[in-house]
């Protein structure tokens, strides 16, 4: 998995709390982004299982 891109300077020291993406809640620094290792195995289940899936064209000539 790609981390998450770095936050942006210049927000005089507030820190934005992330959430996760899977439930919402706060995320944690551990498990980044998401709150939990539960969390975590949720969204890697989803992309494993085909219910996440990065667009492609359709192409069915061979690459020479």
């Amino acid at each position: 998995m790609l981390p998450a891109p770095p936050e942006p300077p210049g927000e005089g020291g507030a820190k934005k709390v992330r959430r996760c993406p899977i439930c919402g809640k706060p995320a944690s620094e551990a498990t980044r982004p998401f709150c939990s290792p539960r969390c975590r195995d949720v969204d890697l289940n989803r992309w494993l299982s085909g219910t996440y899936v990065v667009p492609g064209a359709d192409d069915d000539t061979e690459d020479k």
